[in-house]
């Protein structure tokens, strides 16, 4: 897979090569544009294009008279990519009572469970149709839902705050219409009832401004106290529970049994409101559809969760009949109607118990594997890397949670912020970021910078955890790109442990110049410890000065401190008259002069590997600045470019240049093995420009 992108913040074109189902591991200095080559392919894939607009370039921005835009091509076979970076971590939220949301679909919902999930929905699925094909069953449950929901229940019985309670508890006002306002009743019920009890009274607020009617404006100073009762005995809002309450009552209708009917027009039209005997049989007509209502609910979404473990499939499906014996209030022949087909269904079902039960027990054993698969490896990678804690995945079925643990503790932790470092949420997120991938299968995972901060043993715990476990359990066999500053994991993957991470990985050095990116490949012979590289350079058409700075890198990295490394450190150090560092310091605070002998002897070991050596002839082309700056500018790389910058001897102000010319780059001891850096420049490209600028200055 080829992918282009052009005009994203600091690249101006990049060719990036991906080959598919493997570990792409692009290596890059800082600054090279990896986040920017993560965010392009992530925003190019996004139906909205400003997002991509966003890495225009800032040189871009104030004048662009080609009108160059950010561009991605060559991706057109990635539909679904997910990334992991620093905003994953950082929006990634521990929850309080379990580590990752969805644990369920994250590490037990895989393809071979929903293969047996659907195997014992077909077993089931009778029911199912029951309910999608008919409308009126739906109607009856949501009917049922809204009556039940009307009252809610408390210690003493109906709770005074419930809808049903409201609008009941003083009586009906619309049926018994208290003395004095009779006048009204046309009004009092009307359809619109509870509009015109808000009309007239917001009205009667104006009755005080003057002896008219504020409606009609004829006189009716008479009338004021007939006018304010009705504000006194109605309110909108109890009058609007009470009709709301009548409603359901009245659609529900022949589903109740003709005394629960009876019953409810007796209670619904009460002139001094409930009494103990009413509530009790509310109560009673509540508990029954909750009840009802959560059976047919239980029915409607029947699989094998519903039953436990250990439970027997024929003993417990009769007890999801229904049965009006025990719904008397319900007990009417439209609810018989409705449930005969449903415990037709339910019959036909445990016909297929013994099916139905193995399909369970199947699913429930592929699922106690899995769980404790996903355990043992998260748990393994927890102690192979060093961290303290461990996890489980506690719950029954879908209430699946993974949960975290102290190794010295035994209850679970709630949460995880409060007790993880940021290290050790970092290692968390990445493990639990690649179950979420094998979950939701994106056809790119990226990877951004994302083990960098650990140390070597986590590195390589994470690697193996990521990439070196069986394909259907990690990402090995994903396509998978990893930008990364850190050049660890191609020496493990590609060189050290090669074996372990065979034909699986894919690796490259990316180099950032002049807008341009550029990719190399970086194979298993491109990884040489520095005595190699040393060895190749003294063997090579390098100038005699470039030669000598990697032989006494061989000396430094062998802390061969004899007379060889004494004679070249001399030479680089541009002495005319070398010092002996091996003898301790004189009365002034100096190195003695290096005898004769030792002098010769060293030179001598220099002459057998670099044919023609002359101390003098290099100490004079070192001393000479045209020829630094000819030698300078003919180098094909920043690492000897930045060994030669030492020698003018420049008041370098920058801390940062002072660092990579002094530190960084001084003496490569910070791995075993290492890329060639004559092959691959790993300079960063504004090192070595502020380098040629302060030697533009040097005359």
């Amino acid at each position: 897979m080829e992918i282009e992108i052009k005009y994203c913040n600091n690249i101006d074109l990049a060719n990036i090569t991906l080959a598919e189902h493997k570990l792409n591991i692009k290596f890059a200095p800082n600054g090279t544009g990896k986040s920017t080559i993560a965010n392009a392919i992530i925003r190019g894939k996004t139906e909205d294009t400003s997002l991509l607009n966003d890495l225009m370039p800032f040189k871009l921005r104030d004048s662009n008279p080609d009108n160059k835009k950010p561009e991605i091509t060559g991706a057109d076979n990635i539909n679904k990519i997910m990334c992991f970076n620093e905003d994953y971590v950082t929006q990634f939220v521990f929850k309080q009572d379990e580590l990752l949301s969805n644990s369920f679909d994250v590490f037990i919902r895989t393809d071979a469970y929903k293969e047996k999930e659907q195997e014992i929905e077909e077993l089931v699925v009778e029911i199912r149709q029951l309910f999608l094909e008919n409308q009126d069953l739906e109607t009856l449950i949501a009917t049922l839902r809204e009556m039940g929901d009307a009252f809610k229940l408390s210690k003493s019985g109906i709770s005074k705050t419930s809808i049903g309670m409201k609008g009941l508890a003083g009586g009906n006002k619309i049926h018994h219409i208290p003395s004095g306002l009779e006048a009204f009743q046309p009004f009092i019920q009307s359809q619109n009832s509870v509009g015109w009890i808000d009309w007239q009274i917001k009205g009667y607020e104006f009755s005080d401004l003057a002896d008219n009617c504020p409606f009609c404006t004829s006189h009716a100073a008479d009338k004021k106290e007939q006018i304010r009762k009705v504000g006194q005995e109605y309110d909108k809002n109890t009058i609007k529970n009470l009709l709301s309450i009548i409603s359901v009552i009245k659609r529900l209708g022949e589903y109740f049994s003709d005394d629960a009917r009876s019953n409810l027009s007796t209670i619904t039209t009460l002139q001094n409101g409930l009494k103990k005997e009413h509530e009790d049989f509310l109560v009673t007509v509540k508990t029954q559809i909750d009840n009802f209502v959560k059976k047919l609910e239980k029915l409607k979404t029947l699989s094998g969760f519903h039953f436990k473990d250990g439970d027997k499939v024929s003993e417990v499906l009769p007890s999801y009949k229904l049965d009006l014996q025990f719904f008397s209030e319900l007990n009417a022949k439209k609810t018989q109607e409705a449930i005969i087909p449903i415990n037709a269904s339910i019959d036909e079902i445990i016909k297929k118990a013994g099916l139905l039960q193995g399909k369970i027990n199947q699913q429930r054993i592929e699922m106690q594997k899995m769980i404790e698969k996903h355990q043992e490896d998260i748990n393994d990678f927890l102690a192979y890397a060093g961290y303290s804690y461990k996890v489980e995945i506690a719950g029954e079925g879908e209430q699946a949670q993974l949960k975290l643990l102290h190794v010295d503790h035994a209850e679970y932790l709630s949460g995880g912020n409060q007790h993880l470092s940021f290290g050790e949420r970092n290692a968390f997120s990445i493990v639990l970021f690649m179950y979420e991938c094998l979950a939701k299968k994106p056809d790119l995972i990226i990877l951004d910078d994302p083990i960098s901060s650990f140390d070597k043993n986590k590195k390589y715990a994470i690697l193996e955890m990521l990439f070196r476990r069986a394909s259907g359990s990690c990402l090995k066999s994903k396509t998978v790109l990893m930008l990364t500053h850190d050049v660890e994991p191609i020496i493990d993957t590609t060189k050290s442990l090669s074996n372990k991470f065979s034909n699986q990985i894919s690796a490259s050095f990316l180099k950032l110049t002049g807008g341009h990116l550029r990719e190399l490949d970086i194979e298993k012979d491109d990884i040489k410890t520095f005595f190699q590289i040393c060895k190749n350079a003294l063997k090579s058409s390098k100038d005699d000065i470039v030669k000598l700075i990697y032989m006494r890198r061989h000396y430094e990295i062998a802390d061969d401190k004899g007379d060889t490394y004494q004679v070249l450190s001399n030479l680089l150090h541009k002495r005319e008259r070398p010092i002996d560092t091996r003898e301790p310091k004189d009365q002034d605070n100096e190195h003695p002069e290096m005898s004769e002998d030792k002098f010769t002897s060293g030179c001598a070991d220099i002459g057998k590997q670099l044919s023609g050596f002359s101390y003098s002839d290099i100490r004079q082309r070192l001393s000479d600045v045209s020829t630094l700056k000819s030698l300078y500018e003919a180098c094909e790389n920043g690492y000897e470019k930045l060994q030669l910058f030492r020698f003018f001897d420049l008041d370098v102000q920058s801390s940062v240049i002072r660092k990579f010319i002094n530190e960084t780059y001084h003496i490569e001891n910070e791995f075993i093995c290492q890329l060639d850096p004559s092959k691959f420049d790993t300079i960063p490209e504004y090192i070595i420009n502020e380098c040629n600028k302060l030697l533009e200055e040097l005359q």
